[in-house]
């Protein structure tokens, strides 16, 4: 995937046509109430990043987007205000050939849609579409864990980029949310969720270990959730990924901007 181009003027008109609308009326699986068919994970394959003609030098970029009840006006935030500027900081910065890929994180343990996953795109129409695919459960297990690690794996397992097979150049995964992950996941989880028929316990770590062999990782922990400035929270993250891949936002309408900065800062470095 990763085909057509971003149009600002396209995705203007996409965002005015969301004022007049509910959050219910942009994302429609909340009328539903279930997981979009498209972002369901179970027997997920593999999600790619292709280079082609109008994107020579594809980037793969990951954005998961925690969306249990502290965390889900972010997706809503993103499409209403700030996937312009995301993109068009990208392009105006060089990295003209992002795919960029929409993701749902949610509880593995209390959610019925704890992980979905969208497509890897450039096209205005389709980046709209996956983001408004996510469906806002508004759930979470209150217990400060959320399944991010579940992320970590599609990314390991289920991608494949070309950004790294042919230019060994890293691609971008990022988890935004307020809690810290889950510390494993179980083969019965995995069976449920993936549909995994033989699988064993993955913990954090081996699963984040493995994601970071094709991607740059980050965790994006906003302050506005229900755990702001929360020791427990913020040392997991520190332990896990380590003070420059732990981003402590105190406003989430800057997770757009941050994310965008972070790529740029990073290809500039390399």
């Amino acid at each position: 995937m990763g085909y057509g181009s971003w149009s600002d003027n396209a995705s203007r008109t996409l965002t005015s046509s969301y004022i007049s609308k509910s959050t219910d009326d942009i994302f429609v699986q909340n009328r539903e109430r279930k997981i979009s068919n498209g972002m369901d994970p179970k027997d997920l394959k593999v999600r790619e990043s292709r280079d082609s003609e109008q994107h020579p030098n594809s980037l793969a970029i990951m954005l998961f987007l925690d969306e249990t009840g502290s965390m889900g006006q972010v997706p809503e935030m993103i499409v209403r205000k700030k996937l312009d500027k995301l993109m068009n900081k990208l392009i105006e910065s060089g990295v003209e050939d992002a795919h960029v890929f929409f993701g749902g994180i949610g509880d593995q343990y209390s959610d019925r849609a704890p992980l979905q996953v969208g497509q890897f795109e450039a096209e205005t129409e389709l980046l709209h579409k996956w983001l408004t695919s996510i469906y806002l459960e508004g759930g979470g297990g209150g217990g400060n864990h959320e399944s991010y690690l579940l992320a970590w794996l599609v990314a390991a397992r289920h991608t494949a980029i070309d950004c790294m097979e042919k230019r060994n150049q890293k691609g971008f995964l990022f988890t935004v949310g307020d809690e810290r992950s889950h510390a494993n996941v179980n083969a019965d989880v995995l069976e449920q969720v993936l549909g995994y028929t033989d699988a064993e316990r993955m913990t954090d770590e081996q699963l984040l270990n493995e994601a970071k062999e094709k991607y740059n990782v980050y965790h994006i922990h906003v302050q506005q959730g229900s755990y702001r400035d929360n020791p427990t929270t913020l040392g997991y993250w520190r332990d896990l990924l380590g003070e420059e891949n732990l981003i402590i936002l105190e406003n989430y309408e800057d997770i757009c901007d941050v994310i965008a900065e972070k790529i740029v800062s990073v290809l500039e470095i390399a």
